[in-house]
């Protein structure tokens, strides 16, 4: 014979609330859902205190006429609307006109190096495709400029466009004979071209190392199929390697874009404060234009007007490549 025990029912407990059985923990995935935020929770904040909150204080500079003598107080400068911002576009008077040569010989210069970084970058990184001896070792070579600290790597190449006892100049006049006499690379119209090498020789590394890490996505199967159907290495280019590099095309050239429309380091060590006017990029331009003649509120609004600028070529830019892709793929 078999004796059945009953458990003992708790004082005030339902059969109803017995019946639904033990109470549910509170699930993981709801922790494991927030840990994320919460790891990003740092990052987001020093986001903001160091990008966000100088943004913010800037646009409002833009709206005073903050001068050297309201640095102390700046919240204390009059308020002056728009009139930094007409100042800025009126391309009749001389802040305007000279904010618009720099701004189209940034335009020209950013042009000029990024096609120029692309164009090595992707070169290099297609011939460091193939295994060869000593190919690690050239990887490692291309990949200093990148590597070397701005203010080292400029200031290498000052000395070596010195017009004296200069590199440059040694080898084109003295040594190769291209030059009738030693050239003045830092003023005048040279200095474009000064600015243009050290900004290509400082950024294909970059351009390199991205291409680079996307080639290792394409199949060699493709590569080897094309060869036995007759194609050769510049139909192979052209009908693979461009077109499997899309994405990685993409935002390499908005990276580049931005990073050389921007770059201020490179032409204020390559020439210091006052840039000639042939290499004078808005960045310096607007430097100057706050530090030197001590207008703030000027400068801020060409700095608004930057931005502006920036965000509507970076949207268009992705607006007509993704419908780009979308086409191609369709």
């Amino acid at each position: 014979m078999t004796s059945t025990v009953e458990l003992p029912v708790r004082k005030g407990e339902s059969g109803e609330k017995a019946a639904r059985g033990p109470r549910r923990r509170v699930p993981g995935r709801i922790r494991r859902i927030g840990l994320p935020y919460l790891l990003l929770l740092p990052a987001l904040i020093l986001e903001l205190l160091v990008h966000l909150v100088p943004m913010v204080i800037g646009i409002v500079m833009s709206f005073k006429e903050l001068t050297q003598f309201y640095i102390r107080d700046w919240g204390a400068a009059p308020w002056a609307g728009l009139d930094n911002f007409r100042m800025s576009v009126d391309f009749d008077a001389p802040v305007g006109e000279a904010l618009l040569h720099s701004f189209l010989v940034t335009v020209g210069f950013t042009l000029a190096s990024v096609g120029l970084c692309w164009l090595i970058g992707t070169a290099a990184a297609i011939c460091m495709q193939d295994t060869f001896r000593g190919r690690g070792l050239l990887r490692a070579l291309f990949l200093v400029p990148y590597a070397l600290p701005v203010y080292a790597a400029v200031i290498t190449w000052v000395f070596m466009f010195q017009h004296d006892n200069g590199l440059v100049n040694h080898v084109l006049h003295d040594q190769l004979g291209i030059t009738d006499k030693p050239s003045f690379w830092l003023i005048g119209d040279n200095s474009f071209i000064a600015l243009l090498v050290v900004s290509v020789w400082k950024g294909w590394p970059f351009a390199f190392l991205i291409v680079m890490a996307g080639l290792q996505n394409i199949p060699r199967e493709l590569y080897e199929a094309a060869a036995l159907d007759g194609a050769g290495m510049w139909q192979q280019i052209r009908r693979i390697t461009l077109p499997s590099l899309g994405a990685v095309n993409q935002v390499l050239i908005l990276v580049l874009f931005l990073w050389t429309f921007n770059d201020f380091n490179t032409p204020y060590v390559l020439f210091g404060k006052s840039a000639p006017e042939a290499a004078d990029l808005i960045s310096v331009h607007i430097y100057q234009a706050s530090f030197v003649t001590w207008n703030f509120g000027t400068g801020s609004a060409m700095s608004v007007l930057l931005l502006l600028f920036l965000l509507l070529v970076t949207g268009v830019y992705l607006a007509v490549t993704s419908r780009g892709r979308r086409a191609s793929r369709a």
